[in-house]
């Protein structure tokens, strides 16, 4: 279990701090990610947006303005970085190509926490696309009762998210 899963704010920039690596300034989702953790270290593990690009999921935005992670490494010297943890449990991770990420239950647990901050288009198309893949159905999918409701309306968005 994460130490923290919600965050009240996200962080402001702030011009004395380090910048992270830009999506535009690379091709592909994966390079990029790999840039930032070198930049910021190994010791991280890809939450929301990213794990779902990550995940193949969502192929995400022209610039990402945040970075979610879980770390126990002090990131807190560069700017667009937001901790969701200092530790996650090794059984909501993932790894492809040496980068860690939520598992899709835990990056959709960690949507529905912290919604009152976050762009919702990624998981909103993610789970979009899990339900089209599954036959039009949410199978496989745990949500934490007290996220239920939340969840309900979520889904109702992602099975008419390409109506529109």
């Amino acid at each position: 279990m994460s130490i923290k899963q919600s965050v009240n704010s996200i962080p402001i920039y702030n011009p004395k701090k380090k910048n992270l690596p830009k999506r535009s300034e690379f091709h592909g989702v994966k390079a990029w990610l790999k840039a930032v953790q070198e930049e910021i270290g190994n010791d991280i593990v890809f939450a929301l947006d990213e794990a779902l690009m990550c995940q193949g999921n969502f192929l995400g935005r022209i610039d990402e303005s945040f970075i979610w992670v879980y770390t126990s490494e002090k990131v807190n010297t560069y700017n667009g970085i937001v901790v969701l943890g200092e530790h996650i449990d090794k059984d909501y991770i993932d790894e492809i190509d040496g980068l860690k990420f939520t598992n899709f239950n835990r990056t959709l647990e960690d949507a529905l926490a912290n919604e009152n901050i976050l762009d919702m288009q990624g998981i909103t198309e993610a789970l979009s696309n899990y339900y089209y893949s599954h036959n039009q159905s949410f199978d496989g999918i745990y949500v934490n009762p007290k996220y239920m409701s939340k969840f309900r309306d979520l889904a109702n968005d992602a099975i008419n998210y390409y109506n529109f």
